[in-house]
């Protein structure tokens, strides 16, 4: 991963822990883990945003897939000692009918369960776009789940421009403004990352469809004024941008232009 990152001219990455669509997860290779921490160290890496698998759901109404949920939190975060001072992102959950109200208890429940004081590794809730039962759709629902779990000095917020978008917040026009709001509702000093998507949506359509950069209804502006923020460009960013290699290297020096960045 880390080798695949140099070749896109990258200084972070998103990673899963574990299948995407399923349970399963490989063994640890210590030898690879100590490779990876030495390209990290090498070519002055940020920090990693691993992603929990999208299966995972803290609020189900089922309890087996809650069960599930918590023990590969769990699991996940204990791998995730190996990289130790990087984040794992999550998207809060779906409470399937059950209600936000259930739903943001329900997510409490299991942070509380799993997260342990001392462990390495940040936990990030994910805006989210608000389709469907998804919790996580405004800044006030982010901010119950972290004043209801215990250690929430072990929580986080990455924030996905689609989503946010999506879910009715002006970052195009009034960027300052829904920072100001982040900041107001939940602390800024709790935004460790961000997913840089265009949306195939106008805002507060709640789809959650990203775009390339620059080819939605976000626009290449609304990146330039994200990059060049004067806080925001000290967090890790993570393309999900429908794209294969050349097109993240493409999005990448994109990126890094509008930053004003040297190419070399």
């Amino acid at each position: 991963m880390g080798r695949r990152a140099l070749g896109l001219d990258a200084s972070t990455f998103a990673f899963f822990t574990r299948n995407p669509r399923g349970g399963n997860a490989k063994a640890l290779d210590e030898r690879d883990v100590a490779e990876l921490r030495q390209i990290m160290e090498k070519n002055g890496f940020g920090q990693l945003v691993a992603h929990a698998p999208y299966t995972m759901n803290l609020c189900s109404a089922n309890p087996e897939t809650v069960d599930f949920a918590r023990r590969a939190m769990a699991g996940d975060l204990e791998r995730l000692d190996s990289l130790p001072g990087n984040y794992y992102n999550f998207h809060p959950g779906s409470h399937v009918k059950q209600g936000p109200e259930r739903g943001i208890e329900l997510i409490c429940e299991g942070l509380n369960e799993v997260l342990v004081p001392g462990q390495k590794t940040v936990v990030l809730l994910e805006t989210m776009a608000g389709k469907g039962s998804e919790v996580g759709r405004s800044f006030e629902e982010l901010a119950r789940i972290i004043e209801g779990t215990k250690h929430d000095e072990l929580l986080g917020v990455c924030l996905d421009t689609c989503h946010v978008n999506d879910a009715g917040y002006d970052i195009v026009d009034d960027l300052e403004g829904v920072l100001d709001e982040f900041d107001r509702v939940i602390g800024l000093d709790r935004l460790r990352a961000l997913h840089l998507n265009d949306s195939k949506n106008p805002r507060g359509a709640r789809k959650d469809r990203h775009e390339k950069i620059g080819r939605g209804t976000l626009g290449v502006d609304c990146f330039a004024a994200i990059v060049r923020h004067p806080f925001l460009r000290t967090l890790p960013m993570v393309l999900e941008t429908p794209n294969e290699l050349d097109g993240y290297a493409q999005e990448i020096a994109l990126l890094r232009c509008l930053a004003g960045e040297d190419s070399d």
